[in-house]
C-alpha cells in the first residue's frame, strides 16, 4: 500500500537542510536572537515579494491579522465584514481588536468571500473588510475594493494562504491599506515555527504594527503606546529569507501539481475541483474538492494510506465560540452546504506524479465504488 501524506515536510526540510543549518549556526554564533539584522532582511526582502513598501515581521499569522487591522484603524466598538468560510483566527483577530466580526457567504465556485453579499452586511459601525485569499487564490479585490471606496472603508487583506499568489498581476499583499501572512509551517512559506508579517505601502500603518509588536517602543525604554509581545524571532527570519529564494518554484511546483490534479479527475465523476479564476495567480496552498459522502470517502482513502483535510468542517458561524452573535443553521447556506463536501487532497511542492495517481486512483475507487456511491 502507498503512503500518501497530506504535507511532507521533511521532504522540503532535506532539501535546506545545509542552508537552514548555516542559518541556525550564524545567529547562535552571535547570540542575536531578537530584533537583529536577519529580521530586517527578510522585512526587506518579503516587502520586495508582494510589492509593498514595508514589511513588519510578527509572532503568527493570526497576531498578523490582528495588527494589520489595528493599524487600519480597527478597534473596540467597529463591525469587521468576514468571509464565514475560513479559519478561525480570521475572526478572533477581529475580536482581539475589540470589534465584532460580521459574517458573509461564499461564491459556489472558489469558496472565497461573495462581494455582491457586502452592500448587505454594512451598517454605520463597519469599518473594514476583511476577504481572505482562501487556498492560495485571490479573492475578487475590484469588486471589494469598489464597495469599500463607496463606503468609506479599510480593505485589510487576510493573505496568510497566498504566499506568491496575484490578482490581475498585482501580488497580495499589495491590494488593500495592510495585508497579512502566516508563516505556519505547513504555508506556502513556512518557518520552523510560528511567524506572521504585516504588508502595506503606508508608513503609518507600518509605524504603528512596528510599535504594537515590540511593547508600544521605538526608542530604547520610551512607550508610546500600550503593545504586546509579537515579534518575529531572528532564527525565525533566517530561516524564512533562507526558504523565501526558493518560493517561487516552489509555487511553481504546486500550480504543476493543480494541473496534473485537474487532468486526471476529469475523468471522475461525482469529485468536482474548486474553480480557479482566469485573472488570479492561485499558488495552491491546498488543492479541494467536492465530493458527496465525504467523510466515507475520506475514510477510504485513510485506509488506503492517503492522508486528507478539511478546510473548514464547519463555517463561523456555527462555531460554538460566535454563538452569541445570534447567526444559526440556513444563514449561510453556499458555504454550509460546501463545509458537507469540501476535501483537501495531498498538495505540496515535492508531490510526485506517482504520488496524485495514486490518490487519484484511490478517490475514485471510494467515491463510485464505496460509501459514497
Amino acid at each position: 500500500m502507498t503512503h500518501v501524506p497530506f504535507v511532507d515536510l521533511r521532504a522540503q526540510s532535506r532539501g535546506l537542510h545545509d542552508e537552514l543549518l548555516e542559518v541556525f549556526e550564524s545567529v547562535l554564533s552571535r547570540a542575536a536572537y531578537t530584533m537583529g539584522p536577519e529580521l530586517g532582511e527578510f522585512e526587506s526582502a518579503f516587502a520586495a515579494f508582494c510589492g509593498a513598501g514595508h514589511c513588519a515581521g510578527v509572532s503568527s499569522g493570526t497576531d498578523a491579522v490582528r495588527l494589520a487591522l489595528q493599524a487600519a484603524g480597527v478597534g473596540p466598538g467597529d463591525e469587521v465584514i468576514v468571509p464565514v468560510n475560513t479559519f478561525m483566527a480570521s475572526a478572533e483577530a477581529v475580536s482581539h481588536c475589540g470589534a465584532t466580526p460580521v459574517f458573509v457567504d461564499c461564491l459556489p465556485g472558489t469558496a472565497n468571500l461573495d462581494p455582491s453579499l457586502l452592500e448587505g452586511a454594512i451598517t454605520p459601525r463597519t469599518k473594514a473588510i476583511l476577504p481572505v485569499h482562501l487556498y492560495g487564490q485571490p479573492a475578487d479585490m475590484a469588486a471589494i475594493a469598489e464597495v469599500a471606496a463607496r463606503h468609506g472603508l479599510a480593505v485589510v487583506e487576510d493573505a496568510c494562504q497566498a504566499h506568491g499568489a496575484a490578482y490581475k498581476g498585482r501580488p497580495c499583499g499589495s491590494l488593500g491599506v495592510t495585508a497579512a501572512f502566516s508563516f505556519y509551517p505547513g504555508k506556502n512559506l513556512g518557518a520552523l515555527g510560528d511567524g506572521g508579517a504585516v504588508i502595506t505601502s503606508a508608513a503609518a500603518a507600518d509605524r504603528t504594527v512596528r510599535l504594537l509588536r515590540n511593547h508600544g517602543e521605538e526608542t530604547k525604554s520610551v512607550h508610546e503606546a500600550v503593545g504586546y509581545c509579537n515579534r518575529l524571532h531572528n532564527l525565525q527570519a533566517g530561516f524564512l529569507l533562507a526558504k523565501l529564494a526558493h518560493l517561487a518554484e516552489w509555487n511553481n511546483a504546486r500550480r504543476a501539481a493543480a494541473r496534473r490534479y485537474d487532468e486526471l479527475l476529469a475523468a471522475i465523476d461525482g469529485v468536482t475541483p474548486l474553480e480557479t479564476r482566469d485573472d488570479v495567480q492561485h499558488v495552491y496552498h491546498l488543492y479541494v474538492v467536492q465530493v458527496e459522502g465525504r467523510d466515507a470517502v475520506r475514510e477510504r482513502l485513510l485506509a488506503e494510506g492517503v492522508q486528507t483535510g478539511i478546510h473548514y468542517p464547519a463555517p463561523l458561524h456555527l462555531q460554538p465560540a460566535y454563538k452569541g452573535l445570534g447567526y444559526g443553521p440556513g444563514d449561510f447556506p453556499v458555504a454550509e452546504a460546501m463545509a458537507a463536501r469540501i476535501l483537501s487532497l495531498p498538495m505540496f511542492p515535492e508531490i510526485t506524479a506517482e504520488q496524485q495517481e495514486y490518490v487519484v486512483e484511490r478517490l475514485a475507487a471510494a467515491t463510485v465504488g464505496g460509501a459514497a456511491a
